[in-house]
């Protein structure tokens, strides 16, 4: 948690008291600006995943200076946390003057989905992937390195939920890990693509079961902006139906044909109306994210837009 986070609240409920007529703060003219003020903008590390294979300090010397402050970490070819052990790269991140944030773990063992081939290096090549930890299998020892690295967040990165009892086993193995972060001081949450938003058995969608089947103390979300648009999903209707259970956001765009990702600010996710319903939706920190950048440009006209939009 942010430490002026309570000075934020503060003012926020001051604007609040001067805007009696409306029926939640984040409706509130202005709100995306203040929060903005009070809020450093992040980045999800797999927006610059080769990069950070090929060099991890001179990727988040880059990032630092476009005037990224908080980062997420996700998998890497290296191994580990991009080589590094959860203390060594903390220490690393601060030293540039980042905060690490949260970590992306899979629920699953890694398998490429059907009719999906893995993607190429700037070599040419597809990229190879060590063996990785798991929740499944490892949600211990990945709450007890994000606990070591005084994260404040484990976050699942994606999950099989194609069917009921992939659904019903991912919930349970969710439940496992949020009492496990509990117990370690640190939070866990489930981060979505598209998918999740489709009927498995009985109509239902994955994204409503976890909701309504797991304990909201012990399972918060990551909204991904730009899936759930794909899916059709207003993220500001999820945040008033499940208010607080959204501490952390991706912030990406998609295209008017929802199949293509662009730069924050140039597609059609309201990110304005968005964050404006920040508080209602209990958001602690967001992160930038454009799957695979191909270039430092990229991530720099993400961050400019991004901070047009909001303040």
């Amino acid at each position: 948690m942010y430490d002026n986070r309570r000075g934020f609240l503060k003012k926020a409920g001051a604007l609040a008291a001067g805007s009696l007529a409306l029926p939640y703060l984040s409706e509130a003219s202005g709100i995306a600006e203040l929060f903005a003020a009070e809020k450093p903008v992040g980045i999800q590390l797999f927006t610059v995943f080769e990069k950070m294979n090929n060099d991890p300090k001179a990727t988040l010397e880059k990032i630092a200076s476009i005037g990224y402050k908080e980062i997420e970490t996700a998998f890497s070819t290296r191994g580990g946390y991009y080589g590094y052990k959860p203390k060594e790269f903390k220490k690393l991140a601060e030293d540039l003057g980042l905060k690490w944030r949260a970590h992306h773990a899979l629920g699953a063992p890694f398998k490429m989905p059907p009719g999906r081939k893995m993607p190429v290096g700037s070599d040419g090549k597809p990229i190879t992937i060590p063996v990785m930890m798991n929740l499944r299998d490892n949600y211990q020892q990945l709450v007890d390195d994000a606990a070591e690295a005084q994260l404040s967040f484990l976050v699942c990165a994606s999950t099989p939920v194609g069917t009921m009892d992939e659904v019903k086993n991912s919930i349970e193995m969710f439940q496992k890990t949020g009492e496990a972060a509990k117990k370690a001081g640190i939070e866990f949450a489930y981060h979505n693509h598209a998918t999740e938003f489709d009927p498995v058995e009985g109509g239902k969608t994955a994204y409503e079961l976890v909701l309504s089947q797991t304990d909201k103390d012990l399972v918060k979300m990551e909204l991904d902006l730009a899936w759930a648009t794909k899916a059709g999903k207003d993220p500001v209707a999820l945040f008033k139906e499940h208010p607080g259970r959204f501490p952390l956001w991706h912030v990406k765009d998609i295209k008017k044909d929802l199949q293509t990702i662009t730069e924050v600010g140039n597609g059609v996710v309201e990110f304005k109306r968005i964050f404006d319903a920040a508080k209602i939706s209990g958001m602690k920190y967001f992160f930038v994210e454009y799957d695979l950048a191909p270039s430092f440009d990229t991530i720099q006209t993400c961050y400019t837009n991004l901070t047009k939009v909001i303040g």
